[in-house]
C-alpha cells in the first residue's frame, strides 16, 4: 500500500470515549474516523490490538495472535441479536477521563457471557476457526485453563483441573466476533480513505497462550519457568534499564523450522492493518538478555539476533511488507545497517532532539522516514516541556537549561503554545509520514500519559472524552495538513 506524504493520529482503541468504560469497537470508533477524515488526516495510528495480562499492557499479551476482547462493542453485540438494550444495564459509574479496568473486566465478561449463550455457531464462524485453527485452537484451550487454575501461571496448571469444552468454545466465539468487528471497523475506516498503523511487540508475556504451547521456542528451563528474559539496558526512561520479564527467544530452533512462527504472527497481523509498526526492532539484531536471578536490567547482555536471515525469510514467503522499524534507543550501526538493507523506514521522535547532536531534529529527517512528536512511552510534549523549563531553573542544570535554549532558538515559542510548536515541526519536515498522540493535538499536560518505562502499574488508563473533539480542532488540523502538503491527494 502506497500511503505517501501524509500525517496521522496516535491514539489506542483503549483511550477512545464511550459509555462502557473502555474505548471499543462501536460507534465511538467511527466517529474517530469520522474526525480524522474531517480534519484531513490520512492514519491512524494504535497500539497493539492483543489481550492483555495482569496490568493491561498492550505489549505484554497473552497472545501473538487473537484480539483483546475488552474491545468489544456491546452495542455491536445487541445489533448481532446476542444481547438486549435491557442487558446492558444496570451500568456501574464509569470513570469517563481514564480506565477502571477491573470494573470494566467485570461488567463485560458478565455481558459476554450472556452473549455466548444466544450464539448458535453459523458458516461464517465455522470457516473462521477452520482459518485460524492454527493459533485459536490452543489460545482457546490456554484462555479456559488459565481460568480453570484461577490465573496462575501455566507452569503451575494443576493436571486434574480441566475446563469444560464450552469454555473453550466460549474463547472462540470471542475472538470470532472480535474480528468480525475489526473487519467491519476497517471497512469504514476504507471509505473515509484512512489507513490504520498497527503495532507488533517484540516480545510476549511469559503466561501466555503462545510460550505454553510452543515452549521450546522460548529461553526456558525445564519447568518452563524462563532462564532468561527481555529488556533494555539504563537508558533515557530509566537509570536501571527496563526489565520486561518476557522470555526471549530460542532463534536458532526458531531458524530450524524456517521461522514459521513468526512467519505466522506478522502475516495474520499484516492482514488486518495497512502498515506495522515493528517495536523493538533493534532486538532482531541483538537483543538484551537478562538472567532471572537479576532484580533490574543493569546486569544483561546482547547477544545476536537473527538479522537479516530472518527478513529474507519472511519476505521469501509474504513478499514485500509495509513495516515501520521503531529504531529508537541504543541503535548501532549494525541496526541502522539492517534497516536500511531491509528497505524499512525508521522513526525519528521530536522530544529527543533537542540534545547537542540533534539527530531526532527535523533537518536531519529523510523522506523515507516516519516521525513523532513524542510516542505512547514518552510523556506528553506539554508535560515534557514543563518539567524540561523546571529541572533548567534548578541549580547545576547545565545540560537543561541548554536544551531549553535551542528548543526555543528553533521553535521560535513568541508566537504560539509548544504542542503546536510541535505539530507544525514535523507537519512541515520532508518525513514522508508525520505521527501526533492525541494528547499533544489536545495541549495535555503529564496528567494524560499513556505510559511510564520501567513503572508496572497505574498506566495505559487516559481516556479521551467526546467534547474534546471540537469543530475548532477539526478545522485547524485540516488547515496546517493542508499548507504542509500532507492533505490527502483523493477523500
Amino acid at each position: 500500500m502506497n500511503i505517501g506524504r501524509c500525517s496521522g493520529i496516535l491514539l489506542h482503541l483503549t483511550s477512545l470515549p464511550g459509555e462502557f468504560g473502555i474505548g471499543d469497537l462501536g460507534p465511538e470508533s467511527r466517529n474517530f474516523v469520522d474526525f480524522l477524515f474531517e480534519s484531513g488526516q490520512k492514519l491512524w495510528c494504535v497500539l497493539p490490538l492483543g489481550p492483555t495480562g495482569e496490568e493491561n499492557s498492550p505489549y505484554q499479551s497473552r497472545s501473538a495472535f487473537a484480539g483483546n476482547p475488552l474491545l468489544l462493542s456491546p452495542r455491536l453485540l445487541v445489533q448481532e441479536g446476542y444481547l438486549s438494550s435491557k442487558d446492558l444495564k444496570p451500568m456501574p459509574p464509569f470513570p469517563t477521563s481514564h480506565i477502571a479496568f477491573r470494573t470494566v473486566r467485570r461488567y463485560k465478561e458478565a455481558l459476554f457471557q450472556n452473549a455466548f449463550r444466544n450464539f448458535s455457531e453459523t458458516k461464517q464462524s465455522r470457516a473462521f476457526e477452520r482459518k485460524h485453527a492454527y493459533w485459536l485452537d490452543s489460545y482457546a484451550l490456554f484462555m479456559a485453563l488459565h481460568e480453570a487454575n484461577g490465573g496462575i501461571p501455566w507452569t503451575d496448571f494443576a493436571p486434574d483441573r480441566k475446563p469444560s469444552p464450552q469454555r473453550v468454545r466460549y474463547h472462540k466465539f470471542l475472538q470470532y466476533e472480535f474480528f468480525r468487528q475489526w473487519q467491519a471497523l476497517r471497512e469504514y475506516c476504507s471509505t473515509r480513505g484512512i489507513a490504520i498503523m498497527g503495532d507488533m511487540p517484540f516480545y510476549l508475556e511469559h503466561n501466555s497462550a503462545d510460550v505454553w504451547s510452543n515452549p521450546s521456542l522460548f529461553d526456558l528451563r525445564k519447568d518452563g519457568t524462563p532462564r532468561t528474559v527481555g529488556g533494555v539496558p539504563p537508558d533515557y526512561f530509566s537509570a536501571d534499564g527496563q526489565l520486561w520479564g518476557t522470555p526471549t527467544y530460542r532463534w536458532d530452533r526458531m531458524q530450524e523450522n524456517h521461522y514459521e512462527w513468526w512467519i505466522r504472527r506478522l502475516k495474520s497481523t499484516l492482514d488486518v492493518v495497512d502498515l506495522l509498526r515493528l517495536d523493538h526492532f533493534r532486538g532482531f539484531e541483538a537483543f538484551w538478555s537478562v538472567s532471572t536471578n537479576q532484580l533490574t536490567a543493569r546486569k544483561g547482555r546482547w547477544v545476536q539476533g537473527p538479522g537479516l536471515h530472518f527478513f529474507e525469510a519472511v519476505r521469501k514467503q509474504l513478499g514485500p511488507l509495509q513495516i515501520v522499524a521503531e529504531n529508537l534507543g541504543t541503535i548501532t550501526p549494525g541496526v541502522e545497517e539492517l534497516r536500511q538493507r531491509c528497505g524499512f523506514p525508521g522513526m525519528a521522535v521530536l522530544q529527543f532532539g533537542f540534545d547537542e547532536e540533534g539527530t531526532h531534529r527535523p533537518p536531519h529527517y529523510v523522506p523515507h522516514q516516519v516521525c513523532f512528536t513524542g510516542t505512547h512511552d514518552n510523556d506528553t510534549t506539554v508535560g515534557w516541556w514543563r518539567q524540561l523549563q523546571h529541572a533548567a531553573q534548578k541549580r547545576g542544570h547545565r545540560t537543561d537549561r541548554d536544551t531549553v535554549q535551542r528548543v526555543k532558538s528553533y521553535l521560535q515559542l513568541d508566537c504560539q503554545p509548544i504542542h503546536w510548536a510541535f505539530i507544525q515541526a514535523i507537519q512541515s519536515s520532508i518525513a514522508n509520514i508525520a505521527i501526533v498522540p492525541m494528547q499533544d493535538v489536545l495541549g495535555f499536560d503529564s496528567s494524560a500519559r499513556m505510559n511510564m518505562p520501567g513503572r508496572a502499574k497505574g498506566n495505559w488508563r487516559w481516556r479521551l472524552e467526546p467534547h474534546h473533539l471540537s469543530a475548532t480542532l477539526r478545522q485547524r488540523l485540516r488547515q496546517l495538513t493542508t499548507v504542509t502538503g500532507r492533505f490527502p491527494t483523493s477523500t
